[in-house]
């Protein structure tokens, strides 16, 4: 429960320093609070080894550089790395998403769109590949 909160929070300062222009503490702030959350959500030991996979060490170098460069204070540079490596590194758990999401009433309404359908099966449901 505490993991999820913080995660919640991390995603929300996160989305709220975005929002205002890409503010450095907001962002910072919700670095560290999605971070931490995971590890809370996961472990420690399974947050290790999910981020410290031999071929998930690129994925890894792009999202925690980026988390870095955020606290060093260039928060522009470090969101366009910090999204790369988080897409990179969570590309597995999409098709799950959209297939959660597909079952959720209006939400799975608005996916079961002709137009949207055809793009989120071709681009989630199959090999998603950056």
């Amino acid at each position: 429960e505490i993991g999820m909160g913080l995660t919640g929070f991390g995603v929300f300062f996160l989305f709220f320093g975005m929002i205002l222009f890409f503010d450095k503490a907001l962002l910072a702030i919700g670095n560290v609070l999605f971070v931490a959350g995971l590890s809370f959500v996961i472990g420690l030991e399974r947050t290790f080894r999910f981020f410290f996979q031999k071929h998930k060490m690129k994925a890894t170098g792009f999202f925690l550089g980026g988390v870095l460069i955020v606290l060093i204070g260039w928060p522009l540079i470090g969101m366009i790395l910090e999204i790369y490596g988080f897409f990179l590194l969570f590309r597995g758990f999409f098709p799950v998403v959209v297939g959660f999401i597909r079952r959720v009433p209006v939400l799975g309404y608005l996916l079961n769109l002709p137009g949207i359908s055809s793009v989120s099966v071709q681009y989630f449901m199959q090999n998603l590949k950056l």
